[in-house]
């Protein structure tokens, strides 16, 4: 009896916790349709020929993408999605990386990033949208690449974005500092202590590029 009670509060719990994933937090969702067409919503424009020509001579990640200087806004990236409703994010429903709620709404949208590579705070656009994205959110499996995590609020719509190389434009750069702050003191996770380490490195060299 007391096994059947326990396994319906854990029911229970996992259920608020989709729910709360589900309502965005309040947040006004953008789902498909409200635009003129879904594809507006998860649509990215092809990156520009050029921009494309002067990644060839760039470092690489563990992906085979070009790793750029911190002086360098303009940028082709491997991106991928996710969303608080799969298993490894379900520990922190809606929260992001600062203890805030992800964002998708009309103007602004979460993303997750290695913060040595694009560090909290940071703010870019995705050409092709209307959207701004801001870096508040890490991953494990993007330490040591400039791989960008989008989020989305559906598995639908992470399913819909998959994997794609866009082009981007960073509008304003994050904060090192703030950063390494929060870094400091997770350095249990070997991702947040990799990331801490190269923060360390980096600091005081606007134009460095991160360790891959």
């Amino acid at each position: 009896m007391r096994f059947s009670i326990l396994s319906f509060c854990q029911a229970i719990a996992a259920a608020l916790l989709l729910s709360q994933c589900a309502s965005d937090s309040g947040v006004k969702v953008i789902k498909p349709g409200m635009f003129t067409g879904s594809s507006q919503v998860i649509s990215t424009a092809t990156p520009s020929a050029s921009l494309m020509s002067v990644a060839q001579s760039k470092p690489r990640d563990k992906h085979n993408m070009p790793v750029y200087t911190f002086g360098e806004r303009n940028r082709v990236v491997r991106t991928t999605a996710y969303t608080c409703c799969e298993s490894d994010h379900l520990q922190y429903g809606s929260s992001n990386a600062v203890g805030t709620t992800l964002k998708y709404n009309n103007r602004v949208r979460s993303a997750a990033a290695d913060w040595s590579f694009y560090p909290v705070g940071t703010v870019f656009k995705v050409k092709g949208q209307p959207f701004l994205y801001v870096v508040d959110d890490y991953g494990s499996a993007l330490t040591g690449t400039g791989t960008i995590d989008i989020y989305q609020p559906s598995r639908d719509l992470m399913n819909v974005w998959g994997r794609r190389n866009v082009e981007i434009s960073v509008v304003q750069w994050g904060s090192l500092e703030r950063s390494a702050t929060i870094l400091s003191k997770r350095t249990s996770y070997s991702h947040c202590r990799q990331m801490y380490a190269n923060i360390q490195r980096l600091r005081g060299g606007s134009t460095a590029t991160a360790s891959n």
